[in-house]
C-alpha cells in the first residue's frame, strides 16, 4: 500500500487525469470521483485505468461524498470536477453553480465532518477576475467575475477560504488559466 492516498474529483477530465498521473508516477493510491450515473470506457485514463479505484460520488450528494471519504481515507482531496465549458454556463447558469459552487462546498463540509486533517486543493478559474484592469493578476487583483461560471467559481474560492479560516481546514484554491492539451475537449478549439 502506498504511503499516500488521494481522492480526484473530475477525474477523467483533461486535468484530473494528468494529475492522476502525476500522483501514480509519485507513489500514492490514486482514487477518482465518477457520478453514480457515469459509465465508462473513460478514454482520459486509458494510460493508468487498471491503477486508479474508481468511485461513485456525487457532488451534490452530501451522503455520497462522506462515504466516498470514509472508503478511500485520502490524505488528500483535489475537486477538479465542474462545467467548464464558460459559454455553456450561461445556458445553464444553474448547473453550473451547483457543481462548482455548492459541489465545493458539499466536499469541503465531508471533509470537515469525516476528517478534518484531509488536504484539500480546489480548482479556481481566471473567470474570477472578469476583465481585469492589472496583467498578470495575483491573489490580490479584485474578483469581478462577469459569467456564471466565473461567479460559481469565485464562490469556491472564498468558501474554500471560509472553511480555512473557520475550521483550520487545509485548503487552498488554485486558479487555472487556460491551458492546451491533446486531452482538452473539441468545444474549447
Amino acid at each position: 500500500m502506498a504511503l499516500r492516498r488521494a481522492l480526484v474529483t473530475g477525474i477523467a477530465g483533461q486535468d484530473g487525469s494528468y494529475l492522476a498521473e502525476l500522483l501514480l508516477a509519485e507513489g500514492y493510491d490514486v482514487f477518482g470521483v465518477v457520478r453514480p450515473a457515469a459509465s465508462g470506457p473513460y478514454a482520459n485514463l486509458a494510460e493508468v485505468g487498471d491503477r486508479i479505484e474508481l468511485v461513485r460520488a456525487d457532488l451534490l450528494d452530501q451522503r455520497s461524498l462522506v462515504a466516498a471519504l470514509e472508503a478511500c481515507a485520502p490524505h488528500e482531496v483535489y475537486n477538479l470536477a465542474a462545467p467548464s465549458f464558460v459559454p455553456a454556463s450561461w445556458d445553464e447558469p444553474v448547473r453550473t453553480a451547483e457543481f462548482a459552487a455548492v459541489g465545493a462546498t458539499a466536499l469541503l463540509e465531508a471533509i470537515r465532518v469525516v476528517d478534518g486533517g484531509i488536504r484539500f486543493y480546489q480548482a479556481t478559474s481566471s473567470e474570477i477576475f472578469g476583465h481585469a484592469l492589472e496583467s498578470p493578476q495575483n491573489e490580490d487583483t479584485p474578483l469581478a467575475p462577469l459569467t456564471p461560471y466565473g461567479v460559481a467559481k469565485a464562490y469556491a474560492h472564498f468558501i474554500v477560504r471560509s472553511y480555512r479560516a473557520r475550521y483550520g481546514l487545509h485548503a487552498s484554491s488554485g486558479i487555472l488559466y487556460n491551458h492546451e492539451s491533446p486531452r482538452r475537449p473539441v468545444e474549447f478549439l
